[in-house]
């Protein structure tokens, strides 16, 4: 595997800082500046990238300011992918083929048993759909992989009717923002391979609003109303129970109820927010992490961060980030999450 220290890409640039600038955006690929230049301690992201390993990058400002590892390898991103369909359902709201998040997955030709049909697209990326489990949607959270195949087979075969990678590569869609390396879709179940530099992109799309490059790719009320926990805090955990996969979809990865019970006030449209939640009501998930700050988790140490109001994110795949262990201080996971915030200072 070629590696790409955070020294050997920035050696030939000039450690000199530069008044505050807009943000920028990747053109054919994402231009470079040293940590000093941006506002970051060198010191900090070098601990960061040694703690986490693997490979991944750090972006303050629309520049890359520490990458390590081999940022072209494309590869499976395991549950961090789930925001992808989230971000896929946003385009298919602003194109009028899904009327809204609230719209209801059974109008989409799906043979829902009774106590499943008031099930909605938010549901879905809330992780509270009730899909193969006993409750209703809405009632109880379950970490859900026969939901999140129940999402994408939705999106893809009801709401788009195109193969998952003509749907995600579109001009109009993720397409714009200039993937170097392409997200590669698993035929079995449209699980998602994508290079560090790659969701990178999308990642800071986000960060961004929904705003490329001057241009407003997804409108900013998606984020504005939606990027925010789904969740209420005390929501209780499905109950004990096996996998009901009535419909035969199978599952994206794991069981209808796996991973964690963290979730209730800290999830939302596959995304992971900082904040206190059922299972963890004296402390944020990551204590030592910013409250702003937004995570994607996959398994195996495929995980992204993104820090709004300080234009930055984080991407470490295959990196060494532990286990989900909300309010624990001495979690990997946020002890990784706290260099990335003290590196800005």
């Amino acid at each position: 595997m070629r590696t790409l220290t955070r020294r050997s890409l920035l050696l030939s640039l000039p450690a000199v800082a530069t008044a505050a600038e807009p943000t920028a955006f990747p053109g054919a690929a994402w231009q470079t500046r040293p940590p000093a230049a941006l506002g970051l301690d060198a010191a900090k992201l070098d601990a960061l990238a040694a703690l986490l390993g693997g490979r991944g990058c750090v972006v303050k400002d629309g520049y890359v300011a520490a990458a390590w590892g081999d940022q072209t390898e494309v590869a499976d991103i395991l549950s961090s992918a789930k925001p992808i369909l989230s971000t896929l359902l946003f385009f298919a709201i602003q194109e009028g083929k899904v009327a809204g998040p609230d719209a209801l997955v059974a109008d989409f030709g799906w043979e829902l048993r009774p106590k499943d049909r008031s099930m909605t697209f938010r549901h879905l990326g809330a992780m509270t759909s009730g899909y193969a489990r006993p409750e209703p949607p809405g009632v109880a959270w379950a970490y859900n992989d026969y939901a999140i195949q129940l999402y994408q087979k939705t999106l893809f075969d009801r709401v788009f009717q195109q193969e998952p990678a003509a749907v995600a590569h579109a001009p109009e869609r993720l397409g714009a923002l200039g993937l170097q390396d392409g997200l590669v879709f698993r035929e079995t179940n449209r699980r998602i391979g994508a290079s560090a530099r790659d969701f990178a992109r999308i990642v800071w799309l986000w960060a961004n609003r929904g705003a490329w490059n001057s241009r407003q790719l997804l409108q900013r009320r998606f984020f504005d109303e939606l990027m925010r926990p789904q969740t209420p805090p005390d929501l209780p955990a499905s109950a004990e129970a096996g996998n009901d996969d009535y419909l035969g979809i199978g599952t994206f990865g794991g069981g209808s109820k796996h991973f964690t019970e963290y979730g209730a006030g800290c999830y939302g449209f596959n995304w992971w927010f900082n904040r206190t939640g059922r299972l963890h009501p004296q402390a944020r998930l990551w204590p030592d992490a910013p409250e702003e700050l937004v995570v994607s988790i996959g398994a195996r140490g495929n995980n992204t961060a993104f820090w709004e109001s300080r234009r930055m994110l984080l991407v470490g795949l295959g990196g060494a980030w532990g286990s989900l262990a909300g309010g624990d201080r001495d979690a990997p996971m946020n002890r990784a999450l706290a260099l990335f915030a003290q590196a800005a200072g």
